[in-house]
Parts: structure tokens; sequence; C-alpha cells
């Protein structure tokens, strides 16, 4: 089920609002409800850098835990890649009617995979997720049946389909990992946190500060929730490994 995170738009227009908002709240309090006085100003400069601190250190660790998602989603898109085209090659193996058969089910796995990294439409993934099981089936069964007539070599091309089901079930699995909401709740109250104090303790001059830190910050997390949205946000992992094996099998 999507989420407003899964949206990495609607993640830094909503965390920018609430810290703007919380900025002017802090200027709000300050001259209307609790002056600051100069004496205590020194300990609000304390606070503050101490509080951006701490949201700076929360952001690079969600930004590494988003980076090291999305390394993991190419490396399964190579594993993916590798392990098809292994079992292309190990059809040799099967005899002759096996092997033509299981030569078009790869084929027709690899479109289904490739259409897998690049659709958005989420009632279209759920029509390739079952044509990929359905292919999934056919050609295990292919090379399972292959297998009890010859005993000796097909359990290399047995081994190889389970090969490729494997790595699509990693892929699955690292597509549906993401950042833990938990992580993004501390984030983010930290830095409404930061900017309700920036903008309490800001000087009238320092407009500039309560606009410039929040704007700032959202950007961060809008990197963060793209990084770490697979399907919907800007940088997302292009199955380049698949497509040329798939344009080198059909070459052949």
């Amino acid at each position: 089920m999507r989420s407003v995170l899964d949206e990495p738009l609607a993640v830094f227009a909503l965390s920018l609002l609430a810290m703007w908002l919380s900025a002017y709240l802090g200027v709000f309090l300050r001259n209307r409800v609790a002056p600051l006085d100069e004496d205590q100003r020194q300990d609000f400069d304390l606070v503050i850098p101490a509080t951006l601190t701490l949201l700076g250190l929360i952001i690079g660790f969600s930004f590494s835990m988003a980076a090291n998602r999305y390394d993991q989603r190419k490396n399964y898109e190579e594993a993916e890649a590798n392990a098809t085209g292994t079992e292309f090659i190990r059809t040799d193996l099967l005899p002759a009617a096996d092997a033509a058969r299981v030569r078009e089910l790869l084929k027709s796995y690899l479109d289904q995979r490739i259409l897998f990294y690049q659709t958005r439409d989420e009632q279209q993934l759920r029509t390739i997720n079952a044509q990929t099981a359905k292919l999934q089936s056919e050609l295990w069964s292919v090379v399972q049946t292959a297998a009890d007539k010859q005993q000796r070599y097909p359990i290399l091309a047995v081994s190889g389909a389970n090969d490729v089901l494997n790595s699509q079930g990693y892929t699955q699995a690292a597509w549906h990992y993401s950042l833990p909401v938990a992580a993004w709740f501390f984030m983010i109250a930290i830095g409404i946190f930061s900017t309700l104090l920036i903008g309490y303790s800001s000087h009238r001059r320092a407009i500039a500060v309560i606009v410039v830190v929040p704007l700032v910050v959202s950007v961060a997390f809008f990197l963060i929730a793209d990084i770490d949205s697979p399907r919907h946000g800007l940088i997302r992992v292009v199955p380049q490994n698949l497509i040329s094996l798939s344009q080198s099998l059909r070459a052949q």
C-alpha cells in the first residue's frame, strides 16, 4: 500500500510547510508570548547548534540507509541478469525440444523483469507480477520434466532455473524494504523542533535564516525519500543489464 513517504515531492512539500510554520511559530512566540532576553540568547546559542548537529547526523544516517538500499537493488538487478544468462546457456544440456521451450520462456521472462523495473503503475505491476509467477511455474515445470528424463546433465539446468527464481525473490524483497517510519518521524520531529528554536531565537533581520534552513532540510528529506522510493522517485534503478541481455538473446 502506497503512503505519502512513497511520494518524494509530497515529502518535500509537507516537510517544508511544517518547518516554515514552526519557524514562524517561534517568531510569534518570541514577539507575542515570551520575549527572549539577551541573557537567555546565550543559552540558545548552545542549544541550537547541538540540535542542528543531531539533525545532521540523523539525516546522514538515513541517507546512508537509503543509499545502501539503492545499491542493493542495483546489485540484485545485475544478479538477475547473470542468473538468467547462465540458465540460457545451460539449456544446451537439455533435450532439443525442452531447450527451445526454456529459451522462449526465458526471453518472455526477461521482458517481464524489465517491465518490473520500468513501470510506475500499480495495476500494471500486479499484472507483471502475475505473469512473472506464471512464467516461473512453466519454466520450473519444463526443467523438472527434463531432469526426470535424463538424470545427469539436466540437473545443472534445474540448478540454473532455481537461481533465476531465487534472484527474482531477492529483488522483490529489496524493493519492499524502505526507511522505517520511526526514522522518518524522529527526523522530521527534530527538524520541526530545530526550526522552532531558530525562529524563536532569531533577530528580526535574520528572517532569511528561518527560510533557508527549512528549505535546505526539506531538500535533504526529498533526496532521501527519492532514493528510498524505487518506483516513484526520480533516481531509479535502470535495468541496463537485463535490457542488454534481452537484446543479446533475441539477436541470436
